[in-house]
């Protein structure tokens, strides 16, 4: 525990056991208090190597997707008492050597959410990202800037730091189950006011890592341009949106919330 912040990896883990133990072992000890994965009925050893390594797995009972995982992913954090969710996919696609680069902002209390960007500095190309997911990734990013008021280097990055009163205030769980879910937080976090930061982070795709295939990422660049097309309305106040205004307490049923949020958590 540093700065008395309860600093908790949630990894969203769907085929990672080829991929699982160098990303674990990269994660610096001394910062992170604990690791939960969540396995979204994986087809591989994942839990088995999961299980090996000591960490928290978490299994759902049914596939949920990428979204539902990162739902089951935040409220495990959240009743395990974390003040600071770091998400990392397992793929060893991002540096997780830079957790404490990229939670350092939200320990200052100058960030509620931060993200690793791949596109700030420059490289990632060379790092081996497809032209046409480089070529959408900064289209989709310079929309979203322009809808949400932000002015982010990258919207889709699998590598991020969330407060717990970000997380306890957004109502995630209204959010889709599919890879949209990452853009939907984005949004929620700019309806709400919270300060986004990001770090550079470096560019890494191989064999092993996970990939969306192009028709995948069609259907997941549509979805995007139409929840910032849902979040204009809401700000317009044409088309009010309760994913955009009601808080996490108000979705959760009455009965878990006590073992969930904080007392007082989640107010503005």
């Amino acid at each position: 525990m540093v700065h008395d912040q309860k600093v908790i990896v949630v990894m969203p883990a769907y085929n990672a056991a080829r991929t699982l133990e160098k990303t674990y072992n990269d994660i610096p000890p001394h910062v992170v208090d604990k690791v939960i994965l969540v396995d979204d009925v994986s087809r591989d050893d994942t839990v088995e190597v999961a299980r090996r390594l000591g960490l928290k797995v978490v299994i759902h009972i049914q596939n949920r997707g990428y979204g539902g995982n990162q739902k089951t992913c935040y409220i495990e954090a959240l009743r395990d008492g974390a003040d600071i969710v770091v998400m990392l996919h397992p793929d060893y696609q991002y540096d997780s050597t830079l957790i404490p680069e990229l939670i350092a902002p939200i320990q200052r209390g100058e960030a509620d959410m931060m993200m690793g960007s791949r596109l700030l500095n420059g490289g990632t190309l060379a790092g081996g990202m497809p032209w046409w997911k480089y070529i959408s990734n900064r289209f989709l990013t310079a929309v979203e800037n322009w809808a949400l008021g932000l002015r982010l280097s990258e919207c889709h990055t699998g590598f991020r730091a969330y407060s717990r009163h970000l997380l306890e205030t957004i109502p995630f769980l209204l959010n889709s189950d599919d890879f949209v879910f990452d853009t939907e937080v984005i949004a929620q976090a700019a309806a709400f006011g919270f300060r986004i930061g990001e770090i550079a982070v470096p560019t890494r795709y191989f064999a092993e890592a996970s990939s969306v295939t192009f028709r995948r990422s069609v259907t997941y660049g549509l979805s995007t341009l139409r929840v910032m097309l849902r979040y204009r309305l809401d700000r317009m106040g044409i088309r009010p949106a309760r994913q955009f205004r009601a808080r996490l307490g108000d979705v959760l049923s009455p009965y878990l919330a006590s073992d969930i949020l904080k007392p007082h958590g989640g107010a503005a």
